[in-house]
C-alpha cells in the first residue's frame, strides 16, 4: 500500500549557491546517504537481495544494460545488443577498454561467469531460470541462450539483478556465498570499495578508470547505516546526510518538509513496486478458512490507513502490482 519517499538535501557543495544549478552537475565532492533499514546483507546483489544491498551493489558493479526514467534499456557494459527472431538468444556486444577496479579487462568470459553465478546463487533464481548457458565467441561478445522466449531477460540485465563480477577473482571454485574476496569486493562499476564498518558506515570512492568518460561526478559516497528513524531525521535536519532514499516514519515527513534545504520526492521506486500487505499461513486454523480471510479483509480499513496513518502519502492497490509500477497496464 505505501508509496516510498525519499529526501534530498540541496547542498551548495553539489549545486552551487542556488537551486537552479541543480540541473548542472559539477564534478567533485561527496554525498552522504542515510540508510535506515539496516546494513547490506552482502556487497553484491549476486548473492543477496534487499534495498541496501542493491543500492551499494549498483555502485560497485556495472551491468550489461541500464534503464532510463521511461524504462527503456540503455547501453552500459554492452554498447549494443540484439534479440534473435525466435526470442531464445540475446547477443551482447561489450564496450572495449572497460576494466575492473584492479585494472584487469572486462571480457565476455566475465559476463558469462556472472550470468551463471546469479542463476545459481542469486536471490531471484526464478528470474534467471530460463537461461541455459552463455556462449563467448570472442572477447567482446556474449550470447545468452534461453529455453524459451523470455521478454523479462533485458530488464534482468540491469544493475540490481546482474552485477558483472571478475571471473579471475570469484571463479576459483570457492562457494560464492562465503567467498573471502566479497568482504573487500573488486568491482566493475563507477565506485570502488574503501572500507566497511558493519552496521555503521560504508565508504566508496570514485573509480578514476571507469569506462564512461567523465563519470562518475562524485569523488565519494558514504552510507551512514542506522536502524533509528529519529537518528535519520536529525541527520537530515543538521545536514550531516544529504540523501535519505527510504524512510519508514511517515509522520515525521511534514517536519522534514519544513526544512528549507530538503526536498521530498516520490520518484525512484516505481520499478520495485513496493507494497505493504498481510500474508496468511493457510496451513493453520482459522486462517485456512476462506471466510475468515475474507472477514479480515473486510475489517481492514484501507482508506483510514492511507489517509490518516500514512498522512495521504500512500495509494491503495487492488493487486500484487502497485499502481505506480511500469508493468501495471502491460
Amino acid at each position: 500500500m505505501a508509496r516510498y519517499l525519499f529526501l534530498i538535501a540541496i547542498m551548495a557543495i553539489f549545486a552551487g549557491t542556488d537551486l537552479i544549478a541543480v540541473a548542472e552537475p559539477r564534478p567533485g565532492g561527496e554525498v552522504v546517504v542515510s540508510v535506515g533499514n539496516g546494513p547490506p546483507r552482502a556487497l553484491t546483489s549476486t548473492i543477496a537481495g534487499g534495498y541496501t544491498t542493491g543500492m551499494v551493489s549498483s555502485q560497485l558493479f556495472a551491468s550489461p544494460l541500464r534503464y532510463d526514467e521511461n524504462w527503456n534499456p540503455q547501453p552500459y557494459l554492452a554498447k549494443s545488443w540484439e534479440v534473435s527472431k525466435d526470442g531464445q538468444a540475446v547477443t551482447l556486444h561489450l564496450v572495449e577498454g572497460a576494466t575492473f577496479h584492479d585494472g584487469r579487462p572486462i571480457t565476455s568470459e566475465d559476463v558469462a561467469f556472472s550470468v551463471m553465478a546469479v542463476k545459481k546463487y542469486g536471490p531471484f533464481k526464478t528470474t534467471f531460470a530460463p537461461i541455459l548457458k552463455v556462449d563467448t565467441p570472442d572477447t567482446h561478445t556474449a550470447i545468452i541462450r534461453l529455453k524459451t522466449p523470455y521478454p523479462v531477460i533485458l530488464l534482468a540485465l540491469s544493475p540490481y539483478f546482474m552485477p558483472i563480477l571478475p571471473k579471475h577473482i570469484y571463479g576459483d571454485g570457492q562457494d560464492l556465498n562465503t567467498h573471502p574476496a566479497l568482504k573487500r569486493p573488486v568491482g566493475s562499476g563507477p565506485f570502488k570499495f574503501v572500507k566497511h564498518d558493519p552496521g555503521k558506515r560504508l565508504v566508496l570512492e570514485r573509480n578514476e578508470h571507469f569506462f564512461i568518460p567523465g563519470r562518475p561526478y562524485l569523488d565519494k559516497i558514504v552510507f551512514n547505516i542506522t536502524g533509528d528513524p529519529n537518528e535519520q531525521m536529525v541527520e537530515m535536519e543538521r545536514q550531516d546526510a544529504h540523501l535519505m532514499p527510504y524512510y519508514i516514519n511517515l509522520g515525521s515527513l511534514s517536519r522534514l518538509a519544513e526544512s528549507g534545504h530538503l526536498r521530498i520526492s516520490e520518484k525512484g521506486y516505481r520499478g520495485t513496486g513496493p507494497i505493504n500487505w498481510i500474508a496468511f499461513n493457510l496451513l493453520r486454523k482459522p486462517l485456512n478458512d476462506k471466510r475468515v480471510r475474507q472477514a479480515i479483509a473486510y475489517a481492514v480499513d484501507r482508506e483510514f490507513i492511507s489517509s490518516y496513518l500514512h498522512g495521504g502519502k500512500s495509494q491503495i492497490t487492488t493487486g500484487p502490482i502497485g499502481p505506480d509500477h511500469p508493468s501495471l497496464n502491460r
